[in-house]
C-alpha cells in the first residue's frame, strides 16, 4: 500500500475541499511539501518524486486561483480538475519511459530488479492503468457536476476511480511474475 501514500494530498483535497476548496487546496498543497520533504530526508531522489511534484504543482496553481477567485465555476469541477490532473501526469511518465508507479516500486524492490523486464513491464501497465482510470475519472466528474448527480455520484465515481487501480496494482505484479516465471521454465524445457 506504499503507493498509496503519494495520493495523500489529493485524498486531503476531496475531504476538506468539499467544502472550502481554497483551504482544501492549502491543506492539499501543505501535505504535499511535507510529503516531499519527508521522502528528500530519507534519501529519496528528486528523479523517484514525480507524483509529488506534480501534487505541489497543480495544488499551488488551484490553491492560487481558488483564493484569487473564490466564487469561480472552477469550484464546481475541482474533483474533476484534481483527477484529470494526475491524468496528464501519469499519460505523461509513459510518454516519456519513466512510468510514475517505478520510482514507488524501485522503494521496494531491490536494485537489482529494477532493470529487468518484467519489472519495468509492471510498471509500465500499472502507470497505464492508473492514468486510464484517472482520464475515466475525471471524465466521469465533470459529467456528474454537468448533470447536477449529487454528492453521493460523486463519491461513487471518485471511489471507483481509485479502487479499481489500486485493486490492479494489488493484483497484478505477482500474475505477471508468475506469467514470466512460467514462461521461463516453458522455454527451457523446450
Amino acid at each position: 500500500m506504499n503507493y498509496l501514500r503519494g495520493f495523500i494530498p489529493w485524498i486531503v483535497f476531496a475531504a476538506v475541499g468539499a467544502s472550502h476548496w481554497q483551504w482544501g487546496a492549502l491543506c492539499a498543497l501543505a501535505t504535499g511539501a511535507w510529503l516531499l520533504h519527508s521522502d528528500r530526508k530519507r534519501g529519496a531522489s528528486a528523479e523517484s518524486q514525480v507524483l509529488e511534484r506534480s501534487t505541489i504543482a497543480f495544488f499551488a496553481i488551484l490553491g492560487a486561483v481558488a483564493f484569487a477567485a473564490p466564487d469561480s465555476g472552477l469550484r464546481e469541477y475541482g474533483g474533476a480538475l484534481a483527477t484529470g490532473w494526475l491524468a496528464l501526469t501519469a499519460w505523461a511518465t509513459l510518454a516519456v519511459r519513466r512510468p510514475f508507479t517505478t520510482a514507488i516500486a524501485k522503494r521496494q524492490a531491490p536494485r537489482e530488479m529494477w532493470n529487468h523486464p518484467v519489472f519495468l513491464r509492471i510498471n509500465v501497465v500499472l502507470t497505464a492503468a492508473w492514468a486510464a482510470a484517472f482520464t475515466i475519472t475525471a471524465v466521469g466528474l465533470a459529467l456528474v457536476h454537468a448533470e447536477a448527480l449529487g454528492g453521493t455520484a460523486e463519491v461513487a465515481v471518485q471511489a471507483a476511480g481509485f479502487a479499481v487501480p489500486a485493486l490492479i496494482t494489488a493484483r497484478y505484479p505477482e500474475r505477471a511474475r508468475r506469467a514470466a516465471q512460467s514462461a521461463k521454465v516453458t522455454a527451457i524445457t523446450c
